[in-house]
């Protein structure tokens, strides 16, 4: 599966975990030592994110039910909490720096392929 930003045509993740069971949202990046390069997590369904107890700083995006971008955050340090992002439909949590790289921002639509 490969993730991409159909906006500025560029890919975001080619390694991607999607998690859709209460456990497996809560879960998340906990535990990990890290988030690799092409690596992403999607939380489905999700509104808000915490980076408690974990090592490691994280990009994260909240996209509505069609992949569009709410809201980017880069560079999510560990010990935080998001906002709630009402009309989320769920969230990517990607390498920090990978927004920066791929060049995306709140508004960009994006698209998981197989």
């Amino acid at each position: 599966m490969r993730l991409v930003n159909q906006t500025k045509n560029t890919v975001l993740a080619e390694d991607i975990f999607i998690a859709k069971s209460t456990w497996s949202r809560m879960k998340g990046l906990l535990g990990r030592k890290a988030l690799l390069p092409g690596q992403a997590i999607i939380l489905d369904p999700c509104n808000s994110v915490h980076t408690f107890f974990m090592r490691f700083p994280i990009d994260v995006l909240f996209l509505d039910k069609d992949y569009k971008v709410i809201r980017a955050i880069p560079k999510l340090v560990p010990n935080r909490i998001t906002s709630i992002y009402w009309y989320s439909r769920c969230v990517v949590e990607l390498p920090s720096g990978k927004l920066t790289s791929a060049d995306t921002q709140a508004t960009d639509q994006l698209k998981l392929l197989e």
